[in-house]
């Protein structure tokens, strides 16, 4: 049996504070979780939506993160797009730009999963390690 992982994929080429990564990192690995499951309706009831089989395994395990880099945002767009079509849960962070990036929003990170190797490794397995 495989074990749920959850993989980030940080932008190298921004060139961050490694405590500004590790932010990134943690918003995107919450987003990924709260973004599927909890919407707000219309009427401003919210709805709170089950959590995967691989995310629930995940939550009630070891919590693995592997964490990538890819070198532009074209390369981040791309993996998000695979994951995205997939029908892998995962999550964008857009960073507002308030403390670098001259108040420029910038594309920082994605999270991918919590899923199965089996259907993540095929597209973040080729990404270096961080």
């Amino acid at each position: 049996m495989s074990y749920p992982k959850q993989v980030i994929v940080m932008r190298r080429d921004l060139n961050m504070r490694k405590g500004k990564m590790v932010a990134q990192g943690a918003h995107a690995a919450m987003k990924v979780l709260l973004d599927g499951q909890i919407s707000t309706c219309s009427n401003g009831c919210e709805r709170v939506y089950e959590v995967t089989e691989a995310m629930r395994d995940w939550l009630e395990g070891n919590y693995t993160k592997v964490c990538c880099s890819v070198d532009s945002e074209a390369e981040l767009d791309a993996v998000f797009n695979d994951a995205k079509e997939a029908g892998i849960s995962c999550s964008m962070i857009v960073d507002k730009g308030l403390t670098e990036f001259n108040g420029v929003a910038t594309k920082t990170c994605i999270a991918i999963g919590p899923d199965y190797p089996e259907r993540i490794d095929h597209i973040t397995g080729h990404l270096k390690l961080l």
